[in-house]
């Protein structure tokens, strides 16, 4: 065979770095979603009692809440724990939450380690690193439930609103907050009854849509059931998380 043939033949046989990104891409999304490649490489997972439906997460999250509220939170003990979450993890839920520092999920939820899969950032936002965390989840972990979390008074919304209101950018990197949480205030703006607490909502509401139609990851697992998305409201006088109404 002479050298060029066997060249031809050798770039013929070698698969294009786009075609193995595919099929790396092809590859994790059945993994994740119950195919074959799932199906010969299942083990145990570290918390079996996590393995939930959708409804059944939110359920759980919910009672959690209300042990946290009534004052009779579980005492969780590492140390039983710790031997399983060291190989690997399952959460049963994913929260976005704000990064302010009276806002605790693992608190909130009454839940122990391995249980909740968090983000936190001021605002409670969905920017690219936090979606593709939340695919993380989602795809590798099999999370079957996302909650965006806000609260009342958030600082971030406030800022936002005023920054708007006054046309004065903020210092540092805060604009870029700004930039994220502006298109709620602005839907918010045109709502009746208290500005700060519409646009908390609509920030709330903002993100739950743009995590549920996220592609290619989260819209898939959300149509086909075995995900859902839901926000939240954390009220900072009794530590109570109200469902927002699920469109």
């Amino acid at each position: 065979m002479c050298d060029k043939c066997s060249e031809n033949l050798h770039q013929s046989l070698a698969p294009s770095r786009r075609s193995m990104m595919l099929f790396a891409a092809s590859a994790l999304g059945m993994a994740a979603f119950g195919g074959p490649a799932s199906a010969k490489n299942a083990k145990a997972p570290p918390k079996p009692q996590n393995v939930l439906s959708p409804d059944a997460a939110l359920k759980r999250l919910m009672e959690g809440n209300s042990r946290y509220v009534s004052g009779v939170s579980r005492r969780h003990d590492f140390t039983h724990e710790r031997e399983a979450l060291v190989g690997g993890q399952n959460p049963y839920a994913a929260v976005l939450s704000c990064a302010d520092s009276r806002i605790a999920p693992e608190y909130a939820f009454d839940s122990g380690r391995g249980d909740l899969f968090v983000c936190r950032v001021a605002g409670n936002f969905a920017g690219d690193e936090t979606v593709a965390s939340m695919e993380y989840t989602v795809a590798v972990l099999g999370t079957p439930l996302i909650l965006v979390l806000g609260h009342d008074n958030c600082g971030a919304v406030d800022a936002t609103i005023k920054s708007l209101k006054d046309d004065k950018p903020l210092p540092g990197h805060i604009p870029a907050l700004v930039s994220a949480i502006a298109p709620a205030v602005k839907t918010a703006a045109q709502q009746s009854g208290n500005a700060l607490d519409n646009a908390i909502r609509q920030n709330v509401i903002d993100n739950v849509a743009k995590l549920k139609s996220a592609a290619p990851i989260l819209n898939a697992a959300v149509e086909q059931g075995k995900l859902k998305v839901v926000g939240g409201i954390y009220r900072l006088s009794t530590g109570t998380v109200e469902l927002l109404a699920q469109g």
